[in-house]
């Protein structure tokens, strides 16, 4: 059990890691949730049947952690919605100057803001699908769900996130005029 908790460990830590971080915003307490997924792996090992990677197993048993840490706290779902700032994400650009940096760290923290307004299950599609990279078949095992949901939440996701980038713009755009205008 020692290799194979070894191995889950070294190949999925930092995935885990990331994604209940993104679900709590605090390194404190992912690092504390991420401690929990690994014990409740220790003590269910035996019972994974394979039905699906162990990757989806991984992050089914975070999922869950998230969702009972949130539920211990008071007022779990607002607080899952004040608790997103993905203003720590990195830029994987390996090389890039720090006008670009700048400018991706702000486009991005746009967006993630936008993000602030979608349902929990949108942004949770989101961060599976597009900042974990899981597949559709992935995602749905994760979150318990079928594939449809999966691709229905999705799309609305999208289409919503969207939306609030396009409503912000214009709110910010419409601002800009005003100062303009009555300078």
């Amino acid at each position: 059990m020692d290799s194979v908790f070894d191995e889950l460990y070294r190949k999925y830590h930092h995935d885990v890691f990331q994604f209940l971080y993104y679900m709590v915003n605090n390194r404190e307490q992912a690092e504390d949730l991420v401690q929990e997924v690994y014990i409740r792996v220790l003590k269910s090992y035996k019972q994974f049947e394979g039905k699906s990677s162990e990757k989806t197993w991984l992050f089914s048993i975070a999922r869950n952690v998230a969702i009972d840490s949130f539920r211990k706290q008071k007022n779990w779902r607002q607080r899952i919605l004040e608790k997103f700032d993905w203003s720590e994400q990195q830029v994987k650009d390996d090389a890039p100057i720090p006008e670009e940096i700048t400018l991706q760290q702000e486009e991005i923290q746009f967006v993630y803001q936008c993000l602030n307004d979608c349902t929990l299950d949108q942004k949770m599609v989101i961060i599976m699908r597009y900042i974990q990279e899981l597949s559709i078949t992935e995602t749905a095992v994760v979150l318990d769900w079928t594939e449809s949901k999966v691709k229905t939440t999705q799309h609305r996701a999208l289409k919503a996130l969207r939306q609030k980038v396009e409503e912000k713009l214009e709110k910010e755009g419409s601002r800009g005029e005003k100062v303009r205008v009555e300078r």
